[in-house]
């Protein structure tokens, strides 16, 4: 212990004088600090080693690097998905569109006319960014913005069914992320949930016997994170929308996922869209930005333009409201579908979703083969079938046929290696002792960062060790 040196002494020598260059000098003498701590620490744990005093100083100052280097690194940074989840909610579901990405850098940079109309000169509405061009999609008669789904359907409730009953499905009390659950927005809203029919069955008599005086809305909700299969019937949207327009109920249709395009066409189940909630009658719709969508994470309400007015007045919607970027973003992925845009070429959701799979088998072989260079003996590499998925409890009984590339390493734990891999911040799925990569959610410019990465793992050395 008495060999350790003085911090004074560090910082005067070449190693310290280099970390006063690249930090703050007291996060400097902070970090050396703290590496002193565990330095000691250490030592007790390798008793009987005997380091000299100049390999315990450039241990003291590795220590204080690597703290001050995660200490000043951004903590939200690019990774390289190779899990094959498409939407993958925990690496920030939809990849934006490169025209997207070029708006929010132009709206991001500059002032803009977030709340200013240019004609008039007087003050205007954020909200009018969004509203025509959602209208000319939906078919509806107005639109808002706000954070996501669930708090578009927070101000739904907050705003017609406070102290009110809402009449729902009992099979469609979903639950999504995070333990969020529809009846606790409900209750959260103020709202009094009245649950009707069976969990597999809820007909039209179902909803009408449930109404009384006190009934606020009757709500939909499309349970896009799960099926229910077999004996099942359900309550279509014109029935149900036409019930509201004879009892004088408005009727609310929570999409969840939302889509404004028959997803059919690239080759998926269909799913409703928006355009055909409308058009069934429903007098709102919410539905999500950063799914289907494939922009940026909003909760979208369209439909009547009453219903629509009254939200905008609800002091909540100040709370909720969008940036400048979510509009500038929003709009500018909404302009790809307004102009009929080929999707899988401009939109980065609908182009892996598209991809085949001779396509995915020809890359996931191209990669594999440059790993196997890379790797030598250190792993046995391989490419089999397998599958992907959507992803965002969004079509959760559906998976595309993919190609992986896998890799098994002959001394270490595919464990050890995964970890390896996130410190690069490389995301991959574990199987029965292999790596398994998906290479439909690898983007082309990123496979030299992957082959970066398993090189260092090829050429790593373990810690070195004090011995006399």
């Amino acid at each position: 212990m008495r060999l350790l040196p003085a911090i004074d002494k560090i910082l005067s020598d070449p190693p310290g004088e280099a970390l006063i260059a690249a930090f703050p000098r007291t996060k400097v003498v902070e970090a050396l600090q703290e590496a002193q701590g565990k330095l000691r620490e250490e030592l007790k744990r390798e008793n009987g080693s005997c380091p000299t005093r100049e390999s315990l100083a450039a241990r003291l100052v590795e220590i204080a690097r690597s703290d001050l280097e995660s200490r000043f690194s951004l903590s939200l940074r690019p990774v390289v998905n190779g899990t094959g989840v498409i939407l993958h909610t925990n690496l920030g579901r939809a990849l934006l569109p490169p025209s997207v990405v070029q708006h929010l850098t132009e709206v991001s940079t500059h002032y803009t006319n977030l709340e200013l109309d240019l004609d008039s000169g007087e003050r205007g509405h954020r909200s009018s960014h969004l509203e025509g061009i959602l209208c000319d999609l939906t078919g509806a008669e107005s639109a808002l913005v706000v954070n996501n789904n669930a708090a578009a359907m927070y101000l739904i409730l907050d705003t017609f069914a406070r102290g009110k009953e809402v009449v729902i499905s009992r099979g469609e009390l979903v639950e999504i992320g995070g333990s969020f659950r529809i009846p606790d927005v409900l209750a959260k809203s103020g709202a009094r949930l009245v649950e009707v029919g069976a969990t597999n069955k809820t007909r039209l008599r179902d909803y009408e016997h449930a109404i009384t005086e006190n009934t606020a809305l009757l709500l939909k909700v499309h349970t896009s994170n799960y099926k229910i299969m077999g004996f099942v019937e359900t309550t279509s949207r014109e029935s149900l929308a036409a019930l509201g327009k004879e009892r004088g109920i408005p009727v609310v249709d929570d999409l969840g996922s939302g889509a404004l395009v028959d997803l059919s066409r690239y080759g998926l189940p269909r799913e409703p869209t928006v355009q055909e909630s409308i058009r069934s009658g429903m007098d709102l719709a919410a539905f999500s930005g950063d799914k289907l969508l494939g922009g940026p994470q909003a909760g979208i309400i369209a439909g009547r333009k009453s219903l629509v007015q009254e939200m905008e007045k609800n002091p909540m919607m100040r709370a909720l409201r969008v940036s400048k970027l979510v509009i500038a973003g929003l709009e500018s992925l909404l302009q790809i579908y307004l102009r009929e845009e080929d999707l899988t070429a401009a939109i980065p959701f609908y182009r892996m979703v598209s991809r085949t799979p001779s396509e995915l088998e020809e890359t996931a072989r191209a990669l594999a083969s440059r790993l196997q260079v890379v790797l030598g003996n250190e792993a046995s590499v391989s490419v089999l079938p397998g599958t992907s998925e959507i992803g965002a409890g969004s079509l959760p009984t559906e998976t595309l046929p993919t190609f992986l590339v896998a890799l098994a390493p002959t001394s270490q734990k595919e464990e050890h290696w995964a970890g390896l891999l996130r410190e690069q911040d490389i995301l991959v799925r574990r199987c029965q002792g292999e790596l398994l990569l998906d290479v439909r959610t690898i983007l082309q410019e990123e496979q030299p960062l992957v082959l970066q990465a398993f090189s260092r793992i090829a050429k790593e050395e373990g810690p070195g060790e004090w011995n006399c």
